[in-house]
């Protein structure tokens, strides 16, 4: 069994180009992680997603728990077979969406009690739960467990959920091991501790310095994208990244616009997962090179020209600015899943193209170049 590694092919700058070894196979990095959050890439098959050039990507652990249950999806072979999906894929612990989706929930120090957002039932979701939960699944890269708050909040209330996603993070990795031990999970598989703090500089240190002694294969940045915006998250990732270990991959956590992957690339990190290609495609909305198309404008109506002819996929290529206009103002099906495919392959496209501009050391000229063109609405 091939273990978890990472390998630094180059760096430009702060830039990282690298590969994540696992053994269904290299994540590319820097890396765009599709959701698929109840193991589907919303309006995608399996093969879009992969055609489009992602290496890996995103399930949950709240949501699959839930429906249809992690041990069914255990009975049935795992969620790689389950889906359909033969590449790496990442678990996120379900914290996040204990805040933001539970109905009812009290977080306590075993973990945290809800209700669900589906019928109602009640559920307590702990570090071990959690860890349990995605070995069912069978996710090649796990999250610890840990609470997720809204921002702006009281130094003292940031202080308290990062002390104890800290414990919360003690408790994850014990449980990941005994895992191992008992043959639920693998040492190819990986646990990714999070670092919490918001936007507090010495919050944030704190919390990474605790968890690199701790010694987790990965580490991603959490709490940021709810409600900061985007020079404060760009300047706790600068604060932060330097007290993370450069031999382990790096992930930012929910994150998000071009422009927000561009200045985190810039600054070191590795890994992103969003649901912004898919969600803006179901409601109208396309990434092309030249910025933002909003296809429910009227100036689309009779628009022969493609949506974007510099696109790698045939759908932004072939089809008209005034036929995708008419799909998205009938609410026809189609006209999500066209743009769901278009904004998917572009975040992907947008990644090679990092990838590219590190490898030729000019990162920095090149994104420049690209947020010119990128901030431009359409």
């Amino acid at each position: 069994m091939q273990t978890f590694g990472y390998k630094l092919l180059g760096q430009d700058g702060n830039a990282r180009l690298g590969e994540i070894q696992t053994p269904r196979g290299v994540i590319r990095t820097p890396a765009f992680m599709p959701v698929g959050t109840v193991g589907t890439v919303k309006a995608l098959y399996p093969e879009q997603v992969k055609g489009a050039g992602a290496d890996i990507l995103l399930g949950n652990t709240y949501h699959l728990m839930l429906r249809p249950g992690a041990e069914r999806i255990a009975r049935l072979g795992g969620l790689h077979k389950f889906m359909r999906w033969d590449g790496p894929i990442l678990t996120d612990s379900g914290g996040f969406q204990v805040m933001s989706l539970a109905t009812i929930r009290k977080i306590t120090e075993e973990g945290a009690q809800f209700q669900s957002h589906i019928d109602g039932s009640r559920h307590m979701l702990t570090p071990e739960r959690s860890i349990e939960i995605q070995c069912l699944l069978g996710s090649d890269i796990q999250m610890q467990f840990d609470e997720c708050i809204e921002l702006p909040a009281e130094r003292s209330e940031v202080e308290r959920a990062m002390a104890l996603s800290l414990r919360w993070a003690e408790r994850s990795k014990r449980a990941f091991e005994a895992q191992v031990l008992a043959g639920g999970a693998t040492r190819g598989q990986a646990l990714f501790a999070i670092v919490q703090g918001g936007v507090d500089s010495e919050l944030r240190q704190r919390s990474a310095r605790a968890l690199v002694e701790m010694d987790f294969p990965g580490y991603a940045v959490g709490g940021l994208a709810v409600g900061e915006g985007h020079e404060a998250m760009v300047a706790t990732l600068e604060e932060t990244l330097p007290h993370l270990p450069a031999e382990k991959p790096r992930y930012l956590m929910g994150v998000g616009t071009p422009l927000d992957l561009i200045e985190s690339v810039r600054r070191g990190i590795d890994m992103f997962d969003c649901v912004m290609p898919t969600r803006n495609g179901r409601h109208g909305t396309a990434f092309t090179w030249d910025g933002r198309v909003n296809l429910h404008n009227a100036r689309h109506a009779e628009d022969l020209a493609p949506l974007d002819p510099e696109s790698t996929c045939p759908a932004a290529r072939d089809y008209s600015r005034a036929y995708l206009h008419h799909l998205v103002k009938s609410g026809e099906y189609l006209g999500a899943m066209i743009l769901s495919w278009v904004n998917t392959v572009f975040y992907q496209d947008l990644m090679a193209a990092m990838r590219k501009a590190i490898a030729e050391g000019r990162f920095d000229a090149w994104a420049e170049a690209t947020k010119a063109r990128l901030e431009r609405k359409v």
